[in-house]
């Protein structure tokens, strides 16, 4: 995957194929520290230790349809190619807790991509996911909670277009307002 919105994208729909009601996303964007660090936890169905020591291979997946998962190993590709890592920490029944960083000035980071657009896309398609966005720079934070959003909202669906586009602004405002980075 060539952008991290598309990684972090992958990487929250593992959560809600694992059963997961909560999901907490946190992103700490951060030029004096140059770190780009991601942190992505759920109460779905967890991974047993045996299922967890071989989660970065490709050919380690939970899925039926098919005897490939790609998301995690590239990650892990991604993020030792640019100065970073990744750590998984899961247990069976309680959920997962999945981070992953950069250095923010790595010439091979890719870049964050259209992050307003995924988030909007994957709060849509599951609105029966409590989710909770954080977006952490040097200079201040944006969160989003889909708890507060739905009652905003007073019962209309994040699925119409209309509020697809007002949630899509809305969140590239606040992260210009933050200074989110590229």
């Amino acid at each position: 995957m060539k952008e991290l919105a598309m990684h972090v994208y992958d990487l929250m729909e593992n959560s809600t194929a694992a059963g997961a009601k909560d999901v907490k996303l946190t992103i700490k964007d951060s030029l004096k520290e140059n770190v780009f660090h991601f942190t992505i936890e759920d109460n779905g169905k967890g991974m047993s230790k045996e299922f967890l020591a071989k989660v970065t291979d490709p050919y380690t997946t939970s899925r039926t349809t098919r005897k490939v998962g790609l998301g995690l190993p590239l990650i892990k590709m991604n993020t030792e190619r640019c100065g970073g890592g990744m750590k998984i920490e899961s247990e069976v029944g309680v959920g997962t807790k999945l981070e992953f960083w950069f250095e923010h000035n790595n010439w091979d980071r890719p870049p964050m991509g259209d992050l307003p657009g995924t988030l909007v896309m994957l709060l849509s398609a599951h609105e029966d996911i409590h989710f909770i966005i954080t977006y952490k720079t040097d200079e201040d934070e944006f969160v989003l909670d889909t708890d507060e959003l739905k009652e905003a909202l007073d019962g209309m669906s994040m699925n119409d277009i209309h509020i697809i586009n007002y949630l899509k602004e809305m969140v590239s405002e606040n992260l210009k307002e933050i200074h989110a980075n590229e």
